[in-house]
């Protein structure tokens, strides 16, 4: 018998619920919406509201069929740092969450702005970026690889910081007291190249999420373009905005 349900009841139920669930194998079926009723001492209204929120989440799965079962939901991959009251790195905000972060340097050296990467941070194809590609992961589990390019000529003690541990927004401003005010992102999809893929423990030609960050200081200016490619499976992309004249 479950305990006594206090508070709004669908929350409380959805709350006793997670922690269930979240103790459970992975695939295990839900007892039956009456039994889940007699149980939590509520309608079947108030079940299946609190019921919602778990599949929303991603904690359960609804099947025709089969009945509503167990699953872990997509690690929260939020991208919060163009709307809202800060810019954080990723490695900052998944700590924040609790998750295990790790940190592998595949390359970081300064090299000539690739011709895609100059028109986002204003350069010229003569000028040098340094560039910082690193595989991250969450929990042990790749996650994404992420590509970042700064101006040599401005941060050039980027090149030779460790970033295997570490925000690189964070060294920015403590380094070099970097105005971080303001950061574009878009999002659209691609696919995993063989090298991409291994390194991802994916198939080759797997779709990805890539999430493109050019962040600019308060006056505009350009000060890093990013983008990562994700693994859509174990990460969702989140945008808080905040609506003005409201």
């Amino acid at each position: 018998m479950a305990s006594p349900v206090t508070g709004p009841k669908y929350l409380s139920v959805r709350e006793h619920l997670r922690r269930r669930v979240a103790a459970l194998p992975e695939h295990t079926l839900l007892p039956p919406e009456p039994v889940l009723c007699a149980e939590y001492g509520v309608s079947r209204i108030t079940l299946r509201r609190a019921v919602d929120g778990l599949v929303a989440d991603g904690h359960l799965v609804r099947e025709q069929g089969r009945g509503t079962y167990v699953t872990r939901p997509a690690i929260r991959h939020e991208y919060r740092e163009s709307f809202v009251h800060r810019i954080a790195g990723w490695s900052s905000v998944m700590t924040e969450q609790g998750a295990q972060v790790g940190t592998t340097v595949l390359t970081q050296r300064i090299a000539p702005v690739p011709p895609q990467i100059a028109p986002e941070l204003a350069l010229t194809p003569a000028d040098d970026v340094v560039e910082l590609i690193r595989l991250r992961s969450v929990d042990g589990a790749p996650n994404h690889v992420a590509h970042s390019y700064l101006p040599a000529a401005r941060y050039p003690r980027a090149a030779e910081q460790d970033f295997t541990s570490g925000s690189l927004y964070d060294f920015l401003r403590r380094e070099y007291g970097a105005d971080l005010a303001h950061a574009r992102i878009v999002v659209d999809v691609g696919t995993a190249a063989p090298e991409e893929a291994d390194r991802l423990q994916i198939v080759a030609g797997s779709p990805l999420l890539v999430v493109r960050t050019t962040v600019r200081d308060s006056e505009g200016a350009p000060l890093v373009h990013s983008y990562s490619r994700l693994r859509p499976d174990v990460s969702q992309v989140e945008f808080e905005v905040s609506v003005g004249n409201r």
